[in-house]
């Protein structure tokens, strides 16, 4: 396997910022994608009081090539998660809450129910916060993917994460136009749609930036590029590690298309913690409670300053 670049490496999680939430997860039976997917700034958030949650298990139906979360089968899910969920985050007094899952194919809704009862219960529980969801494509069912939308969480995210030529390869199971579709249909439900790309399994720059311009058409709001990581040797290989200047000139560019938040480094990850995503979604919240008529100027001029 190829060594790791410099700009790769990072710290192991320490600090008692991260024994709390290290506590706090594991007393209350929760599963967070930080773990699951070995994700690499997992010290650094836990650290900071930031943690991403997996709802609906730690088993997933699909079995993508680029994922460590385990595919196998299921457990009916927990109708008590809801409860759980909530009662943690509000433990830990957090702000600003990003709540993902397994993709539950066995489920007739996709798991949307308990998605829905979630993000409700989140929210009672933590009133002010700023919820933000990271969903799979619930097999394209326009009803289960509403259910969750009907919430109305405050960033509705639902990831791309490679080019249309890699998916065979990458993650079989999943369709690049349904997964736009996803994106689209949160768009015109009114609601802040987000996305991300992992770099580096051998897709092109032509590539990218077509994906790029699909997102955008669909009305994606913000997109986060990374490195992919390998988590073992049985899913997919890092064809190349793209540099930082790379991640740079494609975070450039998609600004240029029209991106109003784009977070564009190794390390980020879809959960990734953005200043530039927490002042979009400020604005956006005080462009609504305006209600004015002046929220397209408004956002139009956020756009171009975050874009400088």
């Amino acid at each position: 396997m190829t060594p790791k670049p410099p700009w790769l490496r990072v710290k192991l999680p320490a600090g008692p910022g991260f024994v709390r939430m290290q506590s706090l997860v594991r007393g209350s039976r929760l599963h967070t994608v930080c773990q699951e997917a070995l994700c690499p700034n997992q010290g650094r958030c836990w650290e900071h009081n930031h943690a991403t949650f997996l709802i609906l298990g730690d088993r997933c139906t699909r079995g993508c090539k680029f994922c460590n979360v385990t595919a196998r089968k299921p457990h009916p899910p927990d109708p008590d998660e809801p409860r759980r969920v909530a009662e943690a985050i509000a433990s830990l007094g957090l702000r600003e809450i990003v709540l993902t899952s397994v993709t539950r194919d066995d489920l007739p809704d996709g798991g949307a129910g308990v998605w829905a009862a979630t993000v409700l219960a989140v929210r009672q529980a933590n009133p002010g916060s700023t919820i933000e969801v990271l969903v799979p494509d619930f097999g394209g069912n326009p009803a289960a993917q509403d259910a969750v939308m009907a919430t109305r969480p405050d960033v509705f995210g639902h990831n791309l994460e490679t080019v249309p030529s890699q998916y065979p390869r990458v993650r079989s199971s999943a369709d690049y136009r349904r997964s736009l579709d996803v994106l689209a249909r949160a768009h015109d439900a009114g609601l802040i749609a987000k996305t991300a790309l992992m770099l580096g399994l051998g897709e092109t720059v032509a590539e990218v930036n077509a994906v790029m311009s699909d997102a955008r058409q669909a009305g994606c709001d913000i997109l986060f590029l990374g490195q992919y990581l390998r988590p073992s040797r049985e899913h997919c290989p890092v064809e190349r590690y793209v540099t930082p200047d790379e991640f740079d000139a494609l975070g450039r560019t998609a600004r240029e298309i029209g991106f109003p938040v784009v977070e564009s480094t190794p390390l980020v990850r879809s959960s990734y913690h953005s200043d530039a995503q927490c002042d979009y979604v400020a604005a956006r919240r005080s462009s609504a409670g305006q209600r004015n008529g002046t929220e397209t100027e408004h956002f139009g001029r956020f756009a171009t300053e975050r874009g400088r």
